[in-house]
């Protein structure tokens, strides 16, 4: 696949996310929603690498890799599904840009990174006043609910961030559909027990838009967002790359807007904007690299 289709795919695809996650639990419930989303990104994984015969490593490091990233799938997709009955879909994506601020950090204490120069710090104020800009007042909050799903969407934001690093930390080189399979494996068992836990109930009736949603996320969403993501890394600069979590909030934002009706206060979009800007300035070492040089 061209590279410029398969970049412009993964920002079609995180950007419609949300709003496509919101739509999936409709008529569902977020418990089934998830599970089923899982359910068919795994079969979608495991047939993928039996067709393509992809190596499925089973050695130690790989086992680890996929019990950490399995166990952060499934902490950071059960918050993000649940909390997201209460915000935003677009909001959802801007807090999700955050991710690089909360991985930075956590690997300067799991990875023995350097410590954060004054750009990264002054980018994650920005992205933090940013964040404080588009809660602290307005309709965003109005509820104890929406403040719950507030706080499980940032807890989303830090386990995703986790596992993240803790996949980096253990340096497994298996190939990225067999990580995913992997990951995806660890983590279905644990989505089947909390659907079961919350209601166990299969709906009767799925409405169209709910079970369109679920198939889209467990085809696109879990399985080749994820794929052409590492082909993209493998081909392209980090700068540019580092682009997609600049670019997507804002067109989910958009896409939430028209698509489900949800009002945009100018508060909201300056508060977007400068979490755009703290992460243009947390990653501009990548960007200077890919669009300065000569």
């Amino acid at each position: 696949m061209p590279i410029p289709i398969a970049y412009f795919t993964i920002v079609a695809i995180w950007s419609t996310t949300p709003l496509a996650i919101q739509w999936s639990a409709l008529g569902t419930g977020f418990a089934f929603a998830v599970m089923a989303r899982m359910l068919i990104g795994a079969t979608l994984a495991l047939v993928l690498i039996v067709v393509w015969r992809i190596g499925f490593p089973l050695h130690r490091k790989a086992r680890q890799s996929y019990l950490v990233g399995g166990l952060g799938m499934f902490g950071a997709m059960l918050s993000t599904y649940w909390g997201a009955q209460y915000i935003h879909s677009g909001l959802v994506s801007v807090l999700f840009g955050l991710t690089p601020l909360a991985t930075s950090v956590l690997a300067v204490f799991w990875l023995g990174e350097r410590a954060l120069r004054p750009a990264k710090l002054i980018g994650m104020a920005l992205g933090i006043l940013g964040l404080a800009l588009i809660f602290a007042t307005g309709h965003e909050v109005s509820g104890h609910q929406a403040v719950l799903g507030i706080a499980a969407l940032l807890l989303a934001v830090f386990l995703y961030s986790a596992s993240l690093v803790g996949v980096k930390r253990i340096g497994d080189h298996s190939p990225p559909l067999a990580t995913t399979a992997g990951t995806l494996l660890v983590a279905l068992p644990l989505f089947i027990l909390a659907w079961w836990l919350v209601d166990g109930q299969i709906p009767t009736d799925i409405p169209p838009r709910a079970g369109a949603a679920i198939v889209y996320l467990g085809i696109f969403g879990s399985v080749l967002g994820f794929a052409l993501y590492y082909y993209v890394i493998k081909h392209m600069d980090a700068g540019k790359v580092s682009l997609i979590t600049l670019i997507t909030p804002v067109i989910a934002l958009i896409l939430g807007n028209v698509l489900n009706g949800e009002m945009i206060e100018p508060r909201v979009w300056l508060g977007a904007g400068l979490i755009t800007l703290g992460l243009g300035l947390h990653q501009w070492p990548m960007l200077a690299s890919a669009f300065l040089r000569r």
